[in-house]
């Protein structure tokens, strides 16, 4: 069974998050703070951890980056808060997705789905090595080195960077980049690639403003060199 984190300070959400996550056959922990979700995170191992920004006794972006210190586990944030800015700044410390508050239940559940499936290891990983002049990618252990140490990617991060490395040299468009990483409901959502080819130019390449590796093809898709 999948294993969820709910981490919010109004009862009532946890209390609506519980019940819904049980009756679809999920296991639910609870945490009303990030003092208390980072213990249970570490604790109960969670699949995926649902994550409130405005906690009492810390910012959910701490909770993040706490959490990102030792684990990939996906991290979907629920806030109230709509400024693009506070939204890119908890993808910048590792959230997988955003859903903004008042949220459908189904729109979260899928978003839920999409992220732990994101996660999960792919059946018959090669054990390829990709080597760039900047990094390198171990495809069979999900790890990207850089400059002789491991640079820490989400899972939806490793995820875009996979299927970019797998068709090296060729020009993948918006539409399959969003349909393989966040599923066919994401198809028109190409803000989520620019904020994300952004996050990863930014860890991996040596000059993010001009890029060696991740190259656009304005209006069509993105493109891996190596």
């Amino acid at each position: 069974m999948t294993r969820v984190l709910v981490v919010d300070d109004e009862p009532q959400i946890v209390r609506a998050l519980v019940i819904n996550l049980k009756a679809r056959k999920y296991e639910v922990d609870a945490a009303h703070d990030g003092a208390s979700a980072l213990e249970l995170a570490a604790t109960r191992h969670p699949d995926v951890v649902v994550l409130d920004l405005g906690l009492p006794d810390m910012d959910g972006v701490e909770v993040i980056k706490g959490l990102r210190g030792w684990t990939r586990v996906p991290i979907i944030v629920l806030s109230a808060r709509h400024a693009s800015d506070e939204k890119v700044e908890a993808l910048d410390a590792g959230a997988d997705d955003y859903v903004t508050k008042p949220f459908g239940m189904d729109e979260l559940l899928a978003r839920m789905r999409a992220a732990v499936r994101r996660a999960e290891p792919v059946a018959g990983e090669d054990d390829s090595v990709v080597v760039t002049d900047s990094f390198t990618v171990d495809l069979a252990a999900k790890k990207v080195n850089r400059d002789g140490r491991d640079i820490r990617l989400t899972p939806t991060e490793w995820h875009l960077l996979e299927v970019l490395v797998r068709n090296a040299g060729r020009l993948v468009s918006q539409t399959q980049l969003l349909q393989e990483v966040w599923g066919p409901a994401y198809r028109t959502e190409t803000n989520y690639l620019r904020v994300y080819l952004a996050q990863l130019r930014r860890k991996l390449e040596a000059d993010p403003s001009h890029p060696r590796h991740f190259i656009t093809e304005p209006g069509m898709g993105y493109r891996f060199e190596t």
